[in-house]
């Protein structure tokens, strides 16, 4: 079904060297589109298009979006992956912790968005921009309080800018992944996988802990012509962890 189809599309994937991000660099390949993926190595792997580029410096969007226009100068599809957790207790942050977090998952994304806006208005194209941000975006966790509050703003940002750039046809939508196994989680699941999976497990209508693949379908759908009629919205691809209350007993 062409509605399906990223054929003749060009994307931009940031943090896409691991985890959550490769998985849907790899769903966008799959629909017809061709990728630019970003990280902090130096160079891609396979030789693939690729841009080094660290997001926390002050320059950091605008440049990863120049350059990956000089590989792709019809780009019309932003992917904001990249992100992490540098969280600890409450009583124990930093305002160095504090504002890594806010540069990295929130001023980063905010700026990029905007020169990838302005690069589609300049040449009258239309585009989408998806926003991973996480169910921590609407519930609390433990020791996660700058984290939480990253992604929550990253929430509000998806419905705000899909306001401000629908008069420009860019649509704005986004992921919240529940529990997903990538390398960000696995330095605090694997340890004590038997006590912290398990309870998870219970709570996950589906049954088990999610893995990169099971986001990229969500997240290349909105992307594509078939989801033409949506914006602002955030599809939760959790396996119904934040359905149901209290999981099994």
């Amino acid at each position: 079904m062409k509605a399906f189809s990223l054929n003749g599309r060009a994307a931009l994937v940031t943090g896409s060297s691991q985890g959550i991000g490769k998985a849907i660099a790899e769903g966008l390949k799959e629909a017809g589109a061709r990728v630019v993926s970003h990280g902090l190595q130096p160079a891609a792997a396979d030789g693939a298009a690729y841009v080094s580029c660290d997001l926390c410096e002050h320059e950091g969007p605008s440049s990863l979006m120049e350059k990956a226009c000089a590989m792709e100068p019809a780009l019309d599809i932003l992917v904001c992956n990249a992100g992490s957790f540098f969280d600890v207790p409450f009583l124990e942050m930093t305002p160095d912790l504090w504002e890594k977090t806010m540069q990295l998952n929130l001023r980063a994304t905010f700026f990029l968005i905007q020169a990838f806006a302005r690069q589609l208005i300049a040449r009258g194209a239309t585009g989408s921009v998806v926003i991973v941000s996480s169910t921590n975006g609407f519930q609390g966790e433990a020791d996660s309080v700058a984290y939480d509050t990253s992604k929550g703003g990253l929430v509000m940002m998806t419905r705000s800018l899909a306001v401000s750039l629908a008069p420009h046809g860019i649509r704005v939508n986004g992921i919240a992944p529940g529990l997903i196994r990538t390398p960000l989680t696995s330095v605090w699941m694997e340890p004590r996988a038997a006590e912290v999976v398990k309870n998870y497990e219970k709570k996950i209508l589906l049954g088990h802990v999610g893995q990169p693949e099971d986001c990229a379908g969500a997240a290349v759908f909105l992307c594509t012509p078939a989801a033409g009629y949506i914006t602002g919205e955030i599809i939760v691809v959790d396996g119904g962890l934040t359905v149901q209350q209290v999981g099994k007993i």
